[in-house]
């Protein structure tokens, strides 16, 4: 074969006649990205995504252009750029789907939810809470007190009632630690740097979490006598038991992190001690647990309290002298829960008062609902003016009526006051639960640390402040917020000040390229919904109210192993299938393509769900044709076809099942995208090269295993013997290996019973029952799943150890 010379990128390449410039380059280790390419096929450049810059030529596909002697080959450059990008939105305005599920989207933690609720539909939690704490350690408190936003844009809600998705989250992990089989992470090598970590509540634990699984020496400096900041001391034990809480920080500090207590910033250390004593990183997590005040007259009258230190000194276990009237200023979840923890300890009427309307409340509804079931009073548009006192306590508190004007700075009605709707509420205590804010009084003692209204500065995507080598996340930098947004912003410090200690460059996670059919508003009476069977939501299991009084036992039970697995089979899998390895999604990330270049407004074609194995979704087809081709050309089937008209893919044909399809999987493994799918659920799994044992041929496959689950398969194209193929057994037929019932040590009968032995055990027992037959008494048949390399052992052993020729093999290739 011919050898010629080529110039790509300024750089002379040998070529072999009658290579195309995308094999030469590939060679060459010269990236030119492909979408209908696929090496087993004959060139096609139906896509355009491989077009380079040919000398004297222009733009030509790089897949169907043969190399010839003197060509110049530019494959990057802004002409080059800017046409790739252009082709990839050609194809984007007409690829409806969704790349990850909306509720993934919404999450603060960016949890794959639909990942892990699939894992609970087929009872493999302890993969589930191994998929949830890749990006969130703490399921079982999350799963208890999120507000949930991912459930606000389930699409289920199109159907009849959002996936129970926070409390499937729970059953998980709670599951997993009530049978003790706890999921445990990898620690890297020990990197010798140490990080300080300032405060012990969400952000810090979840900074602790991924800190120590990259190796480095973790220790946590807390103020309070315990462990969990606000999730301790803020939310009361029946929302959130203590032996909950401390379960998930054992399973952190059982990886090595050290946490020290009763140890305040500013009073027992310094940001400057603490490098002073070889820390090379410091995270300052210290939270909001200081009250707003109201700015009322009365408002230091005794018997008012803050909402944030009248839950810390119940949870403290401080005795509270209450009164029998309470009033609870404010609509959050801190109201909710100070109301609701005073008529435990026995006051005998609460009322809430909040200036907004209960559709503006930020507390979560059920919450409000349950505080309701127990008699606490609401009182909406209402606001306090001063706090009444007799003999220097609290007696009764002034409120004036409200009334909702023009949006505010939070988007939200502002309340304006009613002249002359004054009122006055009979009360014994009054508690203050309008907001929260850090406590700052620390920096008297720091330098450089900038704030800004009343918060930590520092930059959004690497949380490094002002300071060098110090970081601040969480509520201390938002203001206050929920728990799983301090989670997400400590695993966001975990990944920064890793890479700096690294000495990597100081950047923030790059957010993949998502597309999304719409918002729930936009998708309202679409006929993919439509024809969706309606499935009642579980409901939780609760205390009755009259259970709740008195006692600080947890409202919510939790769902049973049944009502779990019937729950998560409610998921309607909207995020795309193939959304891990999607050739298009990292393309179109890689040329910073817009989502909003997609066309939403295409017609929809509905999904063929009807083979065993096989999902097709026409909407996401880009008309390469290479499931079409491998069918044909490669397997000879030629069970595909795909008609392509004017911007819009009509379908495939009809069903697999009316055609010759043999289930090899070709067809999925060759599409670029996830118009062809496993219907098993492709999950980000650890690949392990292997050979399939399912008969002696040999083929090389490599196996995604997730856990104690094989997830996925594919074929090993540098393997001789299939080269990449698999027959459908290959390719489908590894369920067998996850199935509950599949017996993964030898059985020996006793007593007429199978019981459970070591290999030791059985082998000994083999080979003593052989040791009782002799020559033509024995015969051996060896499975169609041995290879040839355990065929020649077995006749080996039959010849040569038990004397005999009676050998035969079960399959017939």
């Amino acid at each position: 074969m011919a050898i010629t010379r080529i110039v790509v990128d300024g750089k002379e390449v040998l070529a072999k006649t009658g290579q195309t410039i995308v094999d030469v380059c590939k060679e060459n280790g010269i990236h030119i990205p492909t979408l209908c390419h696929d090496e087993q096929l004959k060139p096609l450049g139906s896509c355009q995504i491989c077009v380079v810059e040919l000398q004297g030529h222009g733009l030509v596909a790089s897949c169907a252009t043969g190399v010839a002697d003197g060509m110049v080959i530019q494959t990057n450059n802004a002409r080059i750029a800017s046409a790739r990008k252009e082709y990839l939105e050609s194809l984007l305005t007409d690829h409806y789907g969704d790349c990850v599920s909306p509720c993934q989207d919404a999450c603060p933690a960016g949890v794959d939810v639909q990942g892990y609720i699939s894992l609970i539909a087929r009872g493999a939690y302890k993969e589930a809470v191994e998929l949830i704490k890749e990006t969130l350690p703490l399921p079982a408190v999350i799963g208890r007190i999120c507000p949930h936003p991912c459930e606000e844009t389930c699409r289920r809600n199109l159907v009849d009632q959002p996936i129970s998705i926070c409390r499937l989250k729970r059953f998980a992990s709670d599951y997993e630690l009530l049978n003790k089989e706890g999921f445990v992470p990898t620690i890297k090598p020990r990197t010798g740097f140490r990080v300080a970590i300032i405060g012990s509540g969400p952000a810090s634990l979840s900074a602790a979490y991924y800190l120590i699984q990259k190796g480095h020496e973790v220790t946590i400096f807390e103020a309070l006598p315990k462990p969990g900041g606000m999730l301790r001391y803020g939310i009361p034990d029946f929302r959130l038991p203590k032996e909950v809480l401390d379960r998930e920080i054992a399973t952190i500090t059982e990886l090595g992190v050290a946490i020290k207590t009763n140890q305040a910033l500013g009073k027992d250390f310094t940001i400057k001690s603490l490098f002073g004593d070889g820390f090379h990183a410091i995270f300052l997590a210290i939270g909001a647990h200081q009250s707003q005040r109201m700015n009322v007259e009365g408002e230091d009258l005794e018997g008012v309290l803050p909402g944030t230190d009248f839950l810390r000194a119940v949870a403290s276990g401080k005795p509270m002298e209450l009164g029998r009237r309470v009033a609870v200023i404010g609509g959050g979840n801190t109201a909710i829960d100070a109301a609701c923890t005073a008529l435990r300890l026995g006051v005998e009427e609460v009322a809430i008062v909040y200036r907004r309307s209960r559709a503006e409340m930020p507390a979560t509804e059920w919450e409000v609902e349950e505080a309701e079931e127990e008699g606490i009073r609401l009182h909406f548009l209402a606001t306090p003016v001063r706090i009444i006192g007799r003999n220097g306590k609290v007696s009764g508190i002034e409120c004036i009526k409200m009334v909702l004007g023009e949006p505010d700075a939070s988007g939200r009605p502002r309340p304006e006051p009613i002249p002359g709707s004054e009122f006055v509420l009979a009360v014994d205590s009054v508690i203050a639960a309008i907001g929260q804010r850090p406590d700052l009084s620390f920096l008297a003692e720091e330098n450089g640390l900038k704030t800004d209204r009343g918060n930590i500065v520092s930059d959004p995507d690497t949380l490094l402040t002002d300071i060098t080598r110090v970081f601040a996340g969480g509520d201390c930098v938002t203001g206050a917020a929920t728990a799983v947004e301090a989670i997400a912003a400590g695993r966001k410090a975990a990944l920064a000040i890793d890479r700096y200690l690294k000495g990597e460059e100081l950047v923030g996670v790059t957010k993949p390229f998502n597309i999304s059919k719409g918002q729930l508003n936009e998708l309202m009476g679409r006929e993919e919904f439509a024809q969706v069977e309606r499935k009642p939501r579980r409901k939780m299991l609760k205390l009755r109210p009259n259970e709740r009084h008195n006692n600080f036992e947890e409202i919510e039970l939790g769902y049973t192993e049944e009502m779990a697995k019937r729950e998560a089979e409610r998921c309607l899998e909207c995020g795309c299938k193939a959304a891990y390895d999607c050739a298009l999604r990292q393309l179109a990330a890689e040329y910073e393509v817009s989502p909003g270049a997609v066309r939403k407004d295409r017609y929809y074609y509905p999904l063929d769900k009807s083979h065993p194995f096989i999902e097709r979704d026409p909407n996401k087809c880009i008309s390469c044709e290479r499931c079409a081709r491998i069918c044909l050309d490669v397997q000879g089937i030629g069970a595909l076809s795909v008609t392509y008209r004017v911007g819009t893919t009509e379908g495939y044909g009809g069903s697999l099942l009316n055609t010759t399809c043999v289930s090899c999987g070709q067809c999925v493994a060759s599409c670029p995208v996830g118009a062809l799918v496993s219907k098993i659920d492709m999950l980000p799994a650890h690949e392990v090269k292997t050979i399939c044992s399912y008969c002696g041929v040999g083929c090389g496959i490599y196996l995604g295993v997730r856990g104690g689950l094989v997830v996925s398969a594919r074929g090993d194209v540098d393997n001789p013997i299939n080269k990449g193929n698999l027959c459908v057994k290959g390719r489908f037929g590894y369920d067998f290996i996850n199935h509950p019932e599949r017996l993964t040590s030898p059985l020996i009968k006793k007593d007429g019973e199978f019981v459970e032995a070591t290999w030791e055990e059985a082998l000994d027992l083999v080979a003593s029952k052989l040791a009782s037959y002799k020559g033509d008494q024995f015969a051996t048949v060896s499975s169609a799943k041995c290879t040839n390399e355990e065929n020649y052992i077995i006749q080996k052993f039959t010849r040569a150890v038990m004397g005999t020729n009676n050998i035969d093999h079960c399959a017939r290739l």
